[in-house]
């Protein structure tokens, strides 16, 4: 009786070890498409660097020169103070560069935390530096919002020369 209980274990484990073994094997279909993949196999994933230069190159190409990328490779998309797209026919070139460049949202998904961290940073070196209530960023996104009532020029002009060593967060005014 425990030399059949043995064997049928030993079978039992055969079975479900070849059903892991066939479960591990995906077809290149199955695979997620990652940055630089076409879909024909031969697709090598391109480094962050090379999809945000290409994304801002192809903003740049679409009218938006406000859209710039510095030494550190932060991308920055200044307000023109009110609404939420920074300038008329962001959205449209957005939609078409993000087209182009498909890997820029897994990019700008990993860069969040430090996107995050650095408009924390200039919020606490603006309070400190004359601009106490000034608002915290969006923890999702770290874009500092204000309200047009909320919004101080000469609080946001007096704080440029102390915080201008930092990165300077998005933001929009208005609502």
């Amino acid at each position: 009786m425990c030399e059949r209980i043995g064997r049928t274990l030993i079978a039992a484990a055969a079975v479900v070890a070849t059903l892991v073994m066939s479960g591990c094997s995906a077809s290149p279909d199955e695979a997620p498409k990652v940055a630089g993949d076409d879909g024909s196999g031969g697709g090598k994933p391109q480094d962050d660097a090379a999809i945000k230069q290409s994304w801002v190159s192809c903003m740049h190409a679409q009218g938006q020169t406000q859209v710039l990328i510095d030494k550190e490779g932060n991308i920055s998309v200044p307000a023109t103070g009110t609404g939420s797209a920074p300038v008329g026919g962001y959205d449209a070139a957005a939609k078409v560069c993000d087209e182009k460049n498909p890997g820029i949202h897994q990019v700008q998904e990993k860069n969040t935390k430090k996107f995050v961290d650095m408009a924390r940073a200039f919020v606490a070196c603006g309070r400190k530096n004359g601009y106490p209530d000034m608002p915290d960023p969006d923890p999702k996104d770290g874009i500092l919002v204000f309200t047009n009532q909320s919004f101080d020029p000469a609080k946001w002009d007096a704080i440029q020369p102390a915080c201008s060593k930092l990165p300077m967060p998005g933001y929009r005014i208005g609502q």
